[in-house]
């Protein structure tokens, strides 16, 4: 390896406060590389980085991705609810008025 560096940012969102680290990681990195150097699985408890959901500027990508410098790596908390069920549930509330 040559020895370049890329720059990414790692970014975790819970229900109460939010998380963004900076990194310089080795080219060739993974997304699951930035999660595990960003250290927020430790201070995130919630967050299992054997099954993190991640996701680079919104777009969902596998943890072995390869990063380019200026990537912003997100953790992707999982739904509380399935949209569909409840676009369903509110359908029903309207029509029962």
């Amino acid at each position: 390896m040559s020895g370049a560096t890329i720059r990414v940012e790692v970014a975790y969102a819970s229900p109460v406060r939010q998380a963004l680290r900076t990194l310089t990681l080795p080219e060739g990195a993974s997304a699951a590389d930035a999660l595990r150097a960003s250290g927020l699985a430790e201070e995130f408890p919630e967050i299992d980085p054997a099954t993190a959901a991640l996701a680079v500027y919104g777009k969902r990508v596998r943890p072995e991705a390869r990063l380019r410098d200026r990537d912003r790596v997100e953790i992707v908390r999982p739904l509380q609810a399935d949209p569909k069920e409840s676009r369903r549930a509110r359908a029903r509330r309207r029509a029962g008025r």
